[in-house]
């Protein structure tokens, strides 16, 4: 059996519902807005967020997944989706998940009104049921990515980033996202109590090791579907760079930013800022401190009793180290 398949073994009735809810959710009264959010759905990937909602929200609650718990998925993956239709826009790109993109199909404007759409969709589900703490955790969630792409965009400009201003970085844009679902499957069921906290720090710690997982890509020659170099090409500071440019002797330290900055679409200089990368130890380092969330959010999670829910969520923190893409 499959991976994901066996972590969703446990909710996979919640799944099936939710997936007809989400649906729902969507619904409008315009033919084109439908069209186009069905298009969405069928092109759905591994669902990772509500996966982490029901398992979270299960394990916490002795086995309960309630109507605020789909809500909760629901308000989630709406926001989400609206993000990556945006994003698709803003970094002009045709493929998402190996299909299309909205906005390769549709064109941009009517990208952006969807993603508004979907976003507004999210908001009302939250405020029409009184879910007024489900929505701040997402609203919170929200700000802190655009924070956080904002601040990665500042900083690549100078190439100045320390290992702190990076985690803060990672934090932000990819952990944030992955903490909410997590604290918004605890607060769905057992809302004000201690879990709401303890599983959004659980859900930042597999974030912060996704993200560095995905740093790691780059460096990989596997087919990964990301090509190799891409982070270097668009002078993204990841954890293995960090790391070799501030233990790097002066004159290295220069040719590598000198290659980031002016060389980065140089497929020869870009090959060798990898392999020097590999050779001093950049590579060892990421990985250990990926181990180390790693680690920490298994640690958080074995403060709680032995569930099929509490399994899965530990396959689901493996996996994240563990993928191949």
């Amino acid at each position: 059996m499959k991976i994901v398949e066996q972590i969703k073994q446990p909710i996979a009735f919640e799944m099936d519902l939710f997936e007809q809810k989400f649906l729902l959710s969507m619904s409008s009264k315009v033919a084109l807005l439908n069209r186009i959010t069905t298009y969405i759905v069928n092109r759905k990937g591994k669902q990772m967020r509500p996966m982490f909602v029901f398992l979270v929200a299960k394990m916490v609650s002795n086995g309960e997944a309630i109507e605020r718990t789909y809500r909760g998925a629901s308000v989630i993956e709406l926001i989400h989706t609206a993000t990556l239709v945006h994003d698709d826009v803003v970094d002009d790109s045709n493929r998402r998940r190996g299909f299309f993109s909205v906005n390769a199909l549709w064109k941009n404007k009517i990208a952006v009104l969807i993603g508004d759409y979907l976003l507004s969709k999210g908001l009302l589900l939250s405020i029409d049921n009184n879910d007024f703490d489900l929505l701040k955790i997402i609203s919170v969630a929200v700000r802190e990515m655009s924070e956080g792409e904002l601040l990665q965009i500042e900083k690549a400009r100078k190439l100045d980033i320390t290992e702190d201003v990076y985690y803060e970085i990672i934090r932000q844009k990819t952990a944030t996202l992955i903490a909410a679902c997590c604290s918004l499957g605890a607060a769905s069921v057992k809302p004000e109590s201690d879990h709401v906290e303890k599983m959004r720090k659980f859900g930042e710690l597999i974030g912060m090791a996704f993200q560095i997982k995905d740093d790691l890509f780059d460096y990989s020659e596997d087919q990964i579907g990301k090509p190799t170099g891409i982070d270097i090409k668009e002078q993204k500071m990841t954890l293995p760079l960090i790391y070799v440019l501030n233990n790097a002797e002066k004159k290295d330290k220069k040719w590598l930013i000198n290659s980031i900055k002016n060389h980065n679409k140089d497929k020869k200089r870009v090959k060798e800022v990898i392999a020097f990368v590999k050779a001093n130890g950049g590579l060892e380092y990421a990985i250990t401190k990926m181990k180390q969330f790693q680690t920490d959010a298994l640690n958080l999670l074995n403060t709680y009793p032995d569930s099929d829910y509490k399994k899965s969520l530990e396959l689901m923190v493996n996996y994240v180290i563990d993928r191949k893409k």
